[in-house]
């Protein structure tokens, strides 16, 4: 599990309650049942109202994995196909057939036996990349969703404060009670904003970048199937592969190889 985002939105809030209590506010005064129902009910809703239900479901679903998935090692993932092709060379590609069965990576396995079965080189480039790039069309329509939210939340907190406003107005005959009133009315705003930028935005982004990093790991892998196929040296395959890999991954692939 990479813990990055879950350390970023803690210490997002901690940031935002820890200025709050050195102003002097109280915390739980945020915590408003109107503003938080519009805010976070409204946002949500609109933002389904925008996509296909299918589309939602699958935005919430990426969340946990974008979230606690753990990190693609592209490093592993040359190891292995450098072990396929070693043993490749030696004794043909059926006798990966077996290797293929103990593979935990769909995409590499699923590959792999394509290979095995004699798919045409170019084919088998043709079905890979198709893989990949549906992979990415998903994964950007779920980072939208999330991106679309953060546009609508601010703008939904926006609504809540004139509501608000019009309810100060009709009650100017109580001086009294206006403090209290107009500060409640831009609770609102404070939590459209929060959760555009503290919330729906970084989920986003996350999504995206874990999204990227899964993409890059499968054209590594398309290269090294290929390879593998056509029966490189693997001393070439391993140079070849980790020449793809972003900076810092050709050296941790180089230690996990040795």
């Amino acid at each position: 599990m990479d813990p990055a985002s879950l350390i970023g939105l803690v210490a997002a809030l901690a940031a935002i309650f820890t200025m709050m209590i050195l102003e002097g506010a109280d915390p739980m005064s945020i915590f408003l049942p109107a503003p938080l129902i519009l805010v976070w009910g409204g946002t949500i809703a609109v933002g389904i109202a925008g996509h296909t239900l299918k589309d939602v479901i699958g935005s919430y679903k990426a969340v946990p994995k974008a979230l606690f998935s753990k990190a693609p090692d592209p490093g592993k993932t040359v190891e292995t196909i450098v072990g396929l092709s070693e043993r490749a060379r030696r004794e043909g590609l059926l006798a990966l057939e077996d290797a293929a069965r103990d593979i935990d990576d769909p995409f590499l396995r699923q590959g792999l036996q394509a290979a095995i079965d004699g798919t045409d080189p170019e084919d088998l480039r043709i079905i890979l990349e198709d893989k990949i790039a549906s992979k990415r069309t998903q994964d950007r329509m779920h980072a939208k969703y999330f991106t679309d939210m953060g546009g609508y939340g601010p703008t939904i907190g926006i609504i809540g404060t004139v509501i608000s406003l019009v309810h100060v107005l009709e009650n100017l005959a109580d001086p009294s009670s206006l403090g209290h009133m107009i500060a409640a009315a831009f609770v609102a705003t404070l939590w459209g904003i929060l959760s555009a930028n503290v919330v729906w935005l970084p989920f986003a982004a996350r999504i995206k970048r874990i999204s990227d990093m899964e993409c890059a790991q499968m054209e590594v892998t398309l290269e090294g199937l290929l390879a593998v196929q056509a029966g490189a040296n693997p001393r070439t395959v391993g140079e070849r592969l980790r020449s793809l890999l972003p900076p810092g991954g050709e050296k941790a692939a180089e230690k996990e190889a040795a």
